[in-house]
């Protein structure tokens, strides 16, 4: 999937994606194997489901920087560069990626979700964090408008029932 998706970027986009991992060479095996491992583990929990604006997506958002922040902190000890990179990457993939601008916001909320989830949590293996995960995914808070999403500072948000 990933590799896919890196065959389909232009000229503009591959050299965007250079300029973010040419400072940190190190952090992309961590970051393909997250992101890889995000949606192996979404597809396992979730189906095709995972790939609407549904409840699952939200999950799979949260896991996926709940995954960078794991990689990055098992090579650098920082929660602080640990949440950094994951939101530079995430973020990045929104621009990468653009969506409709609710698409978008909900995204973005639910990557920073995530990551506060991991900050709160970061001692839980991979297995505690996707239940954990799968529990606040399943009290995600459905959005209609790109105002409401900051109603839930707390919550993952989705747009479409399962």
């Amino acid at each position: 999937m990933i590799w896919q998706r890196l065959k389909s970027v232009s000229i503009k986009q591959l050299f965007m994606l250079i300029k973010l991992f040419l400072p940190k060479p190190l952090y992309i095996p961590l970051t393909l194997k997250a992101s890889t491992r995000a949606m192996s583990i979404a597809s396992n929990e979730y189906g095709k489901k995972h790939h609407g604006n549904t409840k699952a997506n939200a999950f799979r958002h949260a896991l996926w920087t709940v995954l960078i922040c794991q990689a990055v902190f098992s090579r650098k000890q920082s929660p602080e560069k640990s949440v950094k990179w994951a939101k530079k990457v995430t973020d990045f993939h929104e621009k990468l990626a653009p969506n409709k601008p609710l698409e978008r916001e909900m995204d973005l909320h639910n990557n920073t979700i995530g990551c506060n989830l991991w900050v709160e949590n970061k001692t839980l293996s991979e297995t505690e964090f996707i239940n954990f995960l799968k529990e606040k995914s399943a009290e995600a808070k459905q959005v209609k408008a790109v105002e409401e999403v900051a109603n839930f500072k707390e919550n993952l948000v989705y747009i479409t029932a399962e």
